[in-house]
């Protein structure tokens, strides 16, 4: 049995712009409308011409560039709105103009002051009008879910009768749930039969109790064949229901919906990436389909399953949106599978005791960072394979650095089974570190070159120093990192000691100095 159709229309350039701070300039609306056009979307809203004169514009420019899908202008049930839209639309390749007008008791009273019969010939009138002009018109009953049922069903019927070829039922402030918007669409096609079949029946839902989706895809099972809404779910307060969340929806329960779109799924994250440059509005991490965190894996358990079979824990290919695949995370809840993939992945082989001692270290940073990225899992890596032996580790670190006071520190190292404690001041921290250092290990050494540099990004980058000193005559490197940079300051200059003790013709003395 063929699927049925479900026809995305996309008012991102039109409710999605009337967000906050989402003002776009005509080129910047012509560019998102070509990636509208590039995803194959079938109707695009394109304005409200009588917002301003820059809006005819950009209409116009985009009817001129954007060849394949409808274009679509907004006009409220007045003449001028209607004249606005035809001017917009005369470049428009297929056209349709959509007019609105408010139907529920509230805005009959308070906002319109009309009766009933009144708004009945308001909206036969203006669609009859539009008609002169463009064959495709959409008619809404703003605020529909609000609106008595009889009386939006006749409304509906006598717009159809006056040459309405689609009806949009608007969750105008999203107030509707599931359940109830699901029953008026069955309803509304029981008044109206030719609804969903000769008559296009689009749904348009808000997102104010965060229900625009749930919204949309219960009147597509009921029966409706159209839906509006925006890239990111972009729009008037909490917005419209997100555009890439309905088709992937449709398209991963398919089992279910036994429906279908013609969006190319693959520019999903392309378009949601574009809209947030040019409108400015950060789409959150944790947002559906496009969100950052979206297929990325951070849990020991899911990156696990996601590693031996990736449906475990994702529901869609990220290659079906337009990402290169899911992203392991690698943080304080990962697992040793995670981790020991990521070296493999990074080209490295290391051993069983290797790989314990680095994932042990591993444990220890992320602790300490929000994530651990590539080169900070090199470097515990590169670490942990270094020919020298640990003389010396690093037990406890304390600094006291006060402005107006000399800096001290107080260091402990581990050496074999035994520990060894000392203080020392210094011309600054770094230097009563190594003082300390120095008295503990009786190594006296000359410090010959210190450099820092971040090994990774954020303010919770690891920092690497590398050290050059000498001992005698003998000049040695040492290198170190943390995410605290004395700390990475101590490693390198124990990395070099380390050296310098590995390779001492007599062995180190085995009380050690203090």
């Amino acid at each position: 049995m063929k699927k049925r159709k479900i026809t995305i229309f996309d008012t991102t350039l039109r409710d999605g712009e009337q967000s906050p701070g989402a003002s776009l300039t005509p080129l910047e609306k012509l560019e998102i409308a070509r990636q509208l056009a590039r995803m194959n979307v079938d109707v695009i809203e394109a304005g409200f011409p009588a917002a301003s004169p820059g809006e005819v514009e950009a209409i116009q420019q985009i009817s001129r560039k954007v060849r394949k899908p409808v274009i679509c202008a907004l006009a409220r049930t007045v003449k001028r709105d209607i004249d606005a839209a035809r001017e917009a639309l005369k470049y428009a390749k297929k056209k349709r103009i959509h007019v609105f007008l408010a139907t529920s008791q509230i805005h009959r009273e308070h906002k319109l002051k009309k009766s009933k019969e009144e708004i009945y010939d308001i909206a036969v009138e203006h669609i009859r009008y539009a008609k002169k002009f463009c064959q495709d018109i959409e008619f809404s009953p703003e605020d529909a879910s609000r609106t008595e049922r009889e009386f939006l069903a006749e409304v509906v019927r006598r717009a159809i009768r006056a040459g309405a070829t689609t009806v949009n039922i608007p969750d105008t402030v999203g107030y509707a749930i599931p359940e109830e918007f699901g029953e008026l669409i069955r309803f509304l096609i029981r008044k109206n039969p030719e609804l969903g079949k000769k008559v296009t029946l689009s749904v348009h839902c808000h997102n104010d109790l965060g229900l625009a989706v749930a919204n949309s895809l219960a009147a597509i099972c009921a029966g409706a064949n159209q839906v509006e809404c925006t890239i990111n779910g972009i729009g008037e307060r909490a917005g419209n229901a997100s555009m890439e969340e309905l088709v992937m929806a449709i398209d991963t329960r398919a089992d279910l919906m036994d429906s279908t779109t013609a969006i190319r799924t693959e520019e999903i994250i392309k378009s949601s990436r574009l809209v947030s440059y040019l409108t400015g509005m950060v789409v959150q991490p944790n947002k559906a389909i496009v969100g950052r965190n979206a297929f990325s894996h951070e849990s020991g358990i899911h990156q696990d399953g996601v590693l031996k079979m990736r449906q475990t824990y994702e529901i869609i290919d990220p290659k079906k949106v337009g990402l290169s695949g899911s992203e392991i995370i690698l943080g304080k809840h990962s697992g040793r599978h995670a981790f020991k993939e990521r070296l493999k992945k990074l080209g490295h082989d290391v051993s069983a005791k290797e790989l314990d001692r680095a994932f042990e270290k591993f444990k220890i940073l992320a602790d300490k960072k929000k994530y651990v990225f590539d080169q900070d899992i090199a470097r515990l890596v590169e670490d942990e394979v270094t020919d020298v032996p640990p003389v010396w580790e690093l037990a406890f670190l304390d600094i006291r650095s006060t402005t107006g006071e000399v800096p001290s520190a107080r260091i402990r190292l581990k050496h074999k089974n035994r520990t060894a404690e000392a203080s020392s001041e210094g011309d600054g921290p770094v230097d009563a570190c190594f003082r300390a250092i120095e008295k503990i290990t009786g190594v006296k050494a000359r410090l010959m070159d210190y450099a820092i540099k971040s090994v990774t990004s954020g303010e919770d980058a690891q920092g690497e120093v590398n050290v050059k000193i000498e001992v005698g005559t003998k000049q040695v490197k040492g290198r170190g990192s943390s995410t605290d940079i004395i700390e990475a300051s101590v490693k390198a200059f124990l990395h070099a000691i380390n050296k310098v003790a590995a390779h001492l013709d007599k062995p180190i003395a085995e009380t050690p100095n203090v």
